[in-house]
């Protein structure tokens, strides 16, 4: 299994916004994503660019329905 990557949530939503999703809305500090082709929102925490808990970002990569591999190659 490839290892998780170390991100921040500026830099998940980047790569949300390269397979399709825009930016829904802001509320504090959670920014809301979402795909309008498979009508799918995935919340992410900003917090001052502090990296996302590793849980946090495996369910966010679960939710878009890529595997770990694929969403490290898209990190950069």
């Amino acid at each position: 299994m490839p290892k998780l990557p170390v991100v921040s949530g500026r830099e998940v939503v980047r790569v949300l916004e390269r397979i399709g999703y825009e930016f829904l809305r802001q509320r504090g500090s959670h920014v809301t994503m979402i795909n309008r082709e498979v009508r799918r929102t995935i919340p992410v925490p900003v917090h001052a660019n502090r990296p996302l808990k590793p849980g946090t970002l495996r369910g966010i990569i679960r939710a878009t329905g890529l595997n770990v591999e694929e969403f490290a190659d898209l990190v950069e």
